[in-house]
């Protein structure tokens, strides 16, 4: 039975006058496509047939009515019964080879074209996305979408992107850096476990491992503490490695090989404080104090040590990590009980060992780059008041960081022992897709892509007008 297929055309192939042979894809399936002028012709007359022949080319759309021929397991062929249809010319011709960074940046739909482990890449992100919402899913979560624009931008600390509407002109309005606030407020609305996959924003700096815009998942599990956080993260991500794997070894061949060190369990753990003590041979003054800041400053200046452009304490011992701790983090290691002052919104606690105060947090690091980030969450009104408090003290001047009032009042209706988790979308696409650049695994690259590619088109369009 004859059937029909549409596709673009990979390669034309003529063999003498009555026999062309085109290759299509279609969903990354590429079939063969079998054309002689005996089959296809209906009058005889050869000349439809040679002026198809002579007309397509590699990039156009064509559908094809035929039959399939050949082995079940082998690439699938058709022998057309009709003339193949060009359905969209492709007015310049696809290239076989593109090589060039800029030109591909600027042709981003033609380098997804040409080039398959491009493209792959983008699939693999599909997948990844669609395994960590299964596995929260599987574990009795409800997915949710909580508001990109808000009045204050809490969540983390961070520098956020702000705009204005015509309703609310008298009011600043800001682009969420982070989903944290708006989810817990749902489960202090009696939802136990949720979830969120989305954009964040964050009007900060662009490299390599950072862009402006980027996705994250977030979810917060009541009863949940920081070793079922952990355990979880462990779960996830060994079976993330283990089915991008299975992916490489069929469909998605492009893609490089995991490393096995993803696989193996348990993950490595760091103390914060004792590895950073360890590392510089010098005991950390007592961070809660009021002149916690310039002593540190002081310890800075006494190694040599470069001083961040916005040397608040969080930014100093963030500093420190860098330095000290990071670099041992190549295999998947869990950075723990971080100073209270880097986690505001985090439970606290007086270390034992160390005889100071730090969050019930921890850090997932793989091949030195953050991965995801959980804590226990401060579900107390007061302690919360004083940490927002203290997190307007420790900002730096371009910091937007000030008091939730509206959340410090919904928390007094009582949020249950809370686990949150964060990770960042594009780090674990870049870790499981082998990319070095965070823009290699978005759709369109980084911001500076994307303004790039506007900035062209307006400037084409001027020249046009002109």
């Amino acid at each position: 039975m004859a059937c029909n297929f549409c596709g673009r055309v990979l390669s034309v192939r003529i063999s003498g006058k009555k026999l062309v042979f085109l290759d299509l894809v279609q969903d990354d399936r590429v079939l063969q496509v079998i054309c002689s002028f005996g089959s296809v012709a209906a009058s005889g007359d050869l000349a439809p047939f040679r002026t198809f022949s002579h007309l397509v080319r590699r990039g156009d759309i064509v559908s094809v009515v035929g039959n399939p021929i050949g082995k079940d397991t082998g690439p699938l062929s058709i022998k057309a019964t009709a003339l193949p249809q060009i359905l969209s010319p492709a007015l310049p011709l696809l290239p076989t080879v593109l090589g060039d960074r800029e030109t591909r940046i600027r042709n981003r739909h033609v380098d997804l074209l040409v080039n398959k482990n491009v493209a792959d890449t983008l699939r693999v992100r599909s997948h990844i996305i669609q395994y960590v919402r299964e596995f929260l899913l599987r574990d009795d979560f409800l997915e949710v979408q909580t508001p990109i624009m808000v009045g204050i931008a809490n969540g983390a600390a961070a520098r956020p992107f702000t705009t204005a509407a015509t309703e609310f002109l008298d009011k600043k309005l800001a682009l969420r850096i982070a989903p944290e606030i708006w989810l817990k407020r749902l489960v202090l609305g009696g939802f136990d476990r949720v979830f969120e996959i989305g954009p964040a924003f964050r009007n900060e700096g662009l490299d390599a491992t950072h862009n402006p815009e980027f996705t994250t998942c977030e979810f917060y599990k009541s009863y949940a503490d920081l070793e079922d956080l952990m355990q979880m993260t462990e779960d996830m991500i060994s079976g993330l490695a283990d089915h991008v794997n299975s992916l490489r070894d069929g469909p998605l061949k492009t893609l490089p090989a995991i490393d096995a060190r993803l696989l193996s369990t348990p993950f490595r753990r760091i103390e914060f404080i004792p590895a950073v003590e360890a590392g510089w041979r010098e005991m950390l003054p007592d961070l809660a104090a009021q002149d916690a800041t310039e002593k540190v400053l002081a310890l800075f200046e006494k190694h040599g040590l470069h001083v961040p452009a916005s040397p608040t304490l969080p930014h100093l011992l963030d500093k420190l990590s860098t330095i000290y701790i990071e670099p041992r983090c190549q295999q998947p290691t869990y950075i723990i009980h971080h100073p209270a002052c880097m986690a505001p919104l985090s439970k606290s606690f007086r270390d034992s060992a160390t005889n100071q105060m730090v969050s019930a947090r921890a850090e997932l690091f793989i091949q030195q780059k953050e991965i995801a980030n959980m804590y226990e969450e401060e579900n107390s009104p007061f302690e919360q008041r004083q940490k927002f408090v203290q997190q307007t003290l420790l900002k730096d001047e371009e910091s937007d960081a000030e008091v939730d009032e509206s959340y410090l009042e919904a928390l007094e209706w009582g949020l249950p022992p809370t686990g949150g988790w964060g990770c960042g979308i594009d780090r674990i696409c870049m870790l499981l897709s082998g990319s070095t650049r965070i823009s290699d695994v978005l759709a369109f690259g980084s911001l500076r892509n994307v303004v790039n590619l506007g900035n062209r088109v307006e400037k084409e369009s001027e020249n046009t007008e002109g």
